[in-house]
């Protein structure tokens, strides 16, 4: 479980994830099986996984149904199970559309699942190969999601389950950077990223275009953390991959992996 110091490793808000990690684990270990998580980001897989290895007793594993996915499943178990890809329970669902009459994007797909009330841990991916959509689904949420999505900005769509063996080679938009920042401000991050001003960077947090894993997030100094996903409206997203040491001026080296949006 968590240690007394706990505060020096994770930030104060993330209390009910930590909580909710250690709750899976004590669930592990009572009941002698193995408990399966939503989809978990990848700051909450990186907290997981440090909770666990604190514990001799369970291990855990992701899955998020494409290779590199960046949200997954998480499976914690006691020690001597040895995980199934079935054990994870994710469904592909492909989007079906009229290709040569219509184009669809990530954010139109994302902003159609989330304004149908399908909350974001219930869903990961959803990635392309340049003209087919494919969104990897909790199995649990197949009929569901089924019957609330039949259209996408206005595009009559229809969502065919399709098999682990049938996901695409998705197109990969992401290159990781190596750079510095003056600091692990969200507005710092931000402007270094997409080469803003760290006032515009600062106007966009405040006026709740950015988002932190998933949740709205307007406070410029907020201080970003290893594995963190920051989505910029018009702008892409950010995942801080690695914080290294100062340089001689006193910037931070760090290496983010960026998605500019299109």
């Amino acid at each position: 479980m968590a240690d007394s110091n706990i505060e020096q490793h994770f930030r104060a808000d993330e209390r009910s994830v930590i909580d909710a990690i250690n709750g899976w684990i004590r669930e592990a270990i009572d009941q002698y099986r193995p408990i399966l998580t939503h989809f978990l980001n990848p700051r909450q897989r990186y907290i997981a996984s440090t909770l666990v290895n604190q514990n001799d007793d369970v291990a855990m594993q992701a899955q998020g149904g494409v290779d590199g996915a960046e949200m997954k499943r998480v499976l914690i178990y006691p020690s001597y199970y040895e995980p199934q890809i079935e054990d994870f329970q994710i469904q592909v669902l492909e989007v079906k559309y009229p290709v040569k009459f219509a184009e669809l994007k990530h954010r139109q797909i994302l902003g159609t699942l989330i304004s149908q009330g399908i909350e974001r841990a219930t869903f990961g991916d959803i990635i392309s190969d340049g003209t087919r959509w494919q969104v990897m689904v909790e199995a649990e949420m197949l009929v569901y999601i089924r019957m609330q999505v039949d259209k996408i900005a206005n595009v009559k769509i229809q969502l065919v389950p399709m098999t682990i063996d049938d996901v695409i080679s998705q197109v990969s938009d992401s290159g990781d950077v190596e750079t510095t920042v003056s600091s692990l401000r969200l507005d710092a991050i931000i402007a270094t990223a997409f080469n803003y001003s760290r006032n515009r960077a600062k106007e966009l947090i405040e006026h709740g275009k950015v988002r932190l894993n998933w949740t709205e997030m307007e406070k410029p100094d907020y201080p970003v953390a290893i594995h963190d996903l920051i989505s910029v409206r018009h702008g892409g997203r950010i995942r801080l991959k690695y914080v290294g040491q100062l340089t001689k001026k006193n910037k931070i080296r760090v290496t983010i992996s960026l998605v500019t949006a299109k």
